[in-house]
């Protein structure tokens, strides 16, 4: 678990199937986080017990205030990556709900998760990718210090690659 002035991040349920299906189902989130828009509680369950549970370093973003899981971050599981990643390594996914877009909590998510990177891997740097129309995740990576590393194609669109050294 990671603790954050107003997230906690920690390790998803599948009682977090309907928070998830409540912002995975917005077509302008699945979109810019390029998976398929979620059509069901039950499609969202099966992706948190398929995927997000047997991922040891991914986190739902839950609300401090509220309590309500609002997002996801972690580290892409090896092979699922978007871009090729260096030795030591890995690449870092994250989506939050369209009502927290623009609030600065994915910074703050980020910054947390880089800081556990630090702590508790033995990572020598991270990357992220984005889609080149996912103006605000490239905005989070270069507030957190990833520095622009490539441009290359994905399924046929342009995305960028960010790269932040974890200075071991």
């Amino acid at each position: 678990m990671i603790d954050t002035e107003r997230l906690t991040l920690r390790p998803w349920s599948p009682d977090d199937d309907a928070a998830l299906y409540k912002y995975a189902s917005d077509s302008r989130v699945s979109e810019l986080a390029l998976w398929p828009t979620h059509t069901s509680v039950v499609m969202s369950r099966e992706v948190i017990e398929k995927f997000f549970m047997p991922n040891p370093h991914c986190f739902a973003m839950v609300l401090k205030a509220t309590g309500e899981t609002i997002g996801c971050i972690g580290l892409v599981p090896t092979a699922d990556e978007h871009h090729e990643t260096e030795r030591l390594e890995r690449e870092v996914g994250y989506w939050i709900g369209h009502t927290y877009w623009n609030t600065g909590l994915t910074t703050e998510a980020l910054k947390g998760l880089i800081a556990y990177c630090r702590e508790k891997t033995d990572l020598a740097s991270l990357l992220i990718t984005t889609d080149h129309r996912n103006i605000a995740s490239r905005r989070v990576a270069e507030k957190c210090d990833f520095r622009l590393t490539d441009t290359y194609l994905y399924d046929g669109v342009k995305n960028y690659a960010f790269r932040l050294l974890l200075n071991r």
